[in-house]
């Protein structure tokens, strides 16, 4: 009997260990995302004004992903990520509390919900259940009152971003950082210390930076640099936006290196992302910079107003133009993913939920419906489908009018929610999406129609409606959204 007793203790030790072995090989996750940071804003896609070398050596070591699409605005971006769920399914379509022109011709839809919907399993609660630390600093977005904070949704370890700008940031909960230090390096710090203090397991790590998001404002030093630096003719060059993106990459360059100094650089999967395309301009036309930048173009020059242009794609931020939602996106495993390569695989922001389950070797909750795939064939073997279909919905007033849109393959088709126009285009000749070819290719525009609207009736997707106070002379008015407090 007592030999037995040892025999199932001695079992149990083994399984013991194999857990703690398995816990052990499972990779991190390291996830920075950027606010705003357009499709050509990094010299890795091509820009020849800004500099980012850490994210560069990130790119060196890992893959550039070419086809990467968000949402077009900050709030369904995050929603998706934390949800798996494309913005139409979830019902978070435009920033919270939402964009709102009272006299226009239609009234548009609000989100679900003023905050991530209760009813959803978060990642953040999933990569706990699976046996992992996680924690999230920087912006939310996702709903402020203390039950909708991400230290509710999942997070072990959290500070949120709730205001104060780019030099005096204030946190729910507090966290005492020094005097006038950069919201991007107090970031930086959290997320420095949560990886000394959990190097020995298993951990999910998110940094959401609010650089390059308006108002634009850097330290000054990095602004003379710029201002000083030879301009590209075809791009804006706007020097406090070119700051705000070096102080990203000297951010990531740390994490890199705190990954380094813990010896977790070849166990740790990094990621960098950004939640919408470049903001050429602001939607308002109000002057786009504040702070210690003020100083940096004369009154009414035309870079108070230019951030930047997303050039060759069309048109920025709250749009479903390529300029609004196709990102930078860039990831690194070292030793199962080839460096110095590039993937043309379309991913979504509805991907990362998946993926990271698969990494942690986990099954995905069977609670709510995911929209996403796996990118690990796409990161491993280059196995992809280049026909995938990929949905933005955005019925709202923005940048343009509210619009529903797919691509499929090289073909991408735009849904005007106003006119209930269409617009066909083809992405690989004419990637400017200039040229409307749905007269010449009929056939095609009927099969991406049929696409779109079996997909709009699935996900229940919200539509604009009727305005009975359209006033077609104050058509263009902002107005204070009815879900603002």
């Amino acid at each position: 009997m007592k030999q037995n007793k040892l025999k199932v203790t001695a079992f149990f030790f083994v399984l013991f260990l194999s857990f703690i072995s398995l816990a052990q090989n499972r990779p991190n996750i390291v996830l920075i995302m950027a606010d705003d940071l357009g499709g050509h804003d990094l010299p890795v896609y091509g820009n020849k004004f800004n500099e980012a070398p850490n994210i560069a050596k990130l790119a060196s070591q890992g893959v550039i992903f070419n086809n990467a699409y968000a949402a077009p605005v900050c709030s369904p971006t995050r929603a998706s990520i934390q949800s798996g769920q494309n913005t139409a399914r979830i019902g978070i379509f435009d920033f919270i509390p939402g964009h709102w022109r009272p006299y226009e011709k239609v009234t548009v839809p609000m989100n679900k919900a003023q905050h991530l919907p209760d009813n959803i399993f978060t990642i953040g609660e999933a990569m706990q259940a699976a046996g992992y630390k996680t924690a999230y600093f920087g912006k939310w977005h996702l709903g402020n009152d203390e039950k909708h904070l991400p230290n509710a949704r999942g997070y072990d370890k959290a500070h949120t971003y709730v205001g104060g700008g780019f030099y005096n940031p204030k946190f729910v909960p507090q966290y005492g950082a020094k005097e006038d230090k950069r919201l991007s390096d107090v970031l930086t710090d959290m997320g420095v210390d949560f990886i000394k203090e959990h190097k020995k397991e298993p951990f999910f790590l998110f940094i959401s930076h609010y650089d390059v998001h308006v108002q634009l404002d850097a330290d000054r030093d990095l602004i003379n640099k710029y201002l000083k630096k030879t301009k590209d003719s075809d791009y804006p060059s706007n020097a406090v936006y070119a700051s705000m993106i070096e102080h990203i990459d000297k951010n990531v360059g740390e994490i890199m290196d705190a990954l380094d100094k813990n010896n977790l650089t070849d166990n740790t999967v990094f990621i960098f992302f950004s939640d919408n395309g470049g903001v050429d301009k602001r939607f308002d036309n109000v002057p786009l910079l504040a702070g210690n930048s003020n100083y940096a173009y004369p009154e009414n020059h035309p870079l108070q107003y230019i951030a930047t242009t997303n050039t060759p794609l069309r048109a920025g931020k709250g749009t479903l133009y390529e300029g609004g939602i196709r990102v930078p996106l860039i990831i690194r495993w070292p030793g199962k993913i080839n460096p110095s390569s590039r993937s043309e695989a379309p991913i979504s922001c509805v991907d990362f939920y998946p993926t990271f389950l698969e990494l942690a070797e986990t099954n995905m909750p069977n609670q709510q419906k995911f929209d996403g795939l796996s990118m690990l064939p796409a990161l491993m073997e280059n196995k992809y489908s280049p026909e995938r279909e990929i949905f933005t919905h955005y019925p709202v007033y923005h940048h343009e009018e509210p619009m529903s849109a797919i691509r499929k393959g090289d073909w991408k088709l735009i849904e005007n929610l106003v006119t209930d126009e269409f617009f066909l285009y083809n992405i690989k000749y004419d990637v400017n999406e200039m040229t409307d070819l749905k007269y010449i290719y009929p056939e095609k525009l009927m099969f991406m129609k049929k696409i779109l609207k079996k997909w709009q009736k699935e996900t229940k997707a919200a539509r604009p409606v009727s305005n009975p106070n359209f006033d077609i002379n104050k058509r263009y008015e902002w107005g204070k959204h009815p879900s603002r407090k």
